[in-house]
């Protein structure tokens, strides 16, 4: 028996199918953590998740000041608190979506929150377009795969593929999404919100 899973294990390393294994795996975890909390996510909900899990906050802090006042306007304009606190993205966790709840009930002082969300685009390296058109390719094989019958599935799949092809990674929540859960959050880096505000949460 070990000599049959040693060279079981010897070929899948020998192959890369360990990897696509791995990736696979990767995905159908994310892909199930996130409608078991969002049933109605759609792909472009699934897709969004991914991308920031790749992307982080880079894409909606070309103005620090703006962004400030952005955030505290959104902080005002609701009062109803939903959702988790926090939650990792994508299928590597390289980010949280860190609810703006934590403002609100006093957790976390704005101005930790606000930093933290600032100096979470440094160091982001993030891949070309091209490069992550490939790998959402993949994912979105994986997710196919999961028979999951999300609402306007083809509809969505090609909006993606045009924006990417047009060189634009970004992607928005669904009308459905936002209807159903109003997110209020922002993305911090797994690093700085591991030592800087999961302490105070």
């Amino acid at each position: 028996m070990k000599r049959i899973l040693f060279f079981a294990l010897l070929g899948c390393i020998s192959s890369g199918s360990c990897r696509d294994v791995a990736f696979e795996a990767s995905v159908r975890t994310a892909v199930d953590r996130q409608m078991q909390t969002y049933p109605l996510s759609t792909l472009k909900d699934l897709y969004k998740n991914f991308f920031q899990d790749k992307f982080g906050p880079g894409h909606i802090i070309a103005d620090t000041a703006g962004a400030g006042q952005y955030l505290r306007a959104e902080l005002d304009s609701y009062t109803v608190i939903e959702g988790e606190a926090a939650e990792p993205t994508g299928r590597e966790g390289n980010f949280y979506r860190v609810n703006l709840s934590v403002i609100k009930t006093g957790q976390v002082p704005y101005e930790v929150y606000f930093d933290a969300f600032i100096r979470s685009v440094q160091g982001i390296n993030p891949p070309p377009v091209a490069e992550w058109a490939e790998e959402w390719t993949r994912i979105e094989a994986v997710i196919r795969s999961m028979g999951l019958s999300l609402p306007d599935y083809e509809t969505d799949r090609e909006e993606i593929e045009k924006r990417l092809s047009d060189g634009e990674y970004t992607g928005h929540h669904s009308s459905r999404f936002e209807a159903g859960y109003s997110p209020h959050y922002r993305i911090i880096s797994k690093e700085i919100y591991e030592r800087e505000i999961a302490p105070l949460i």
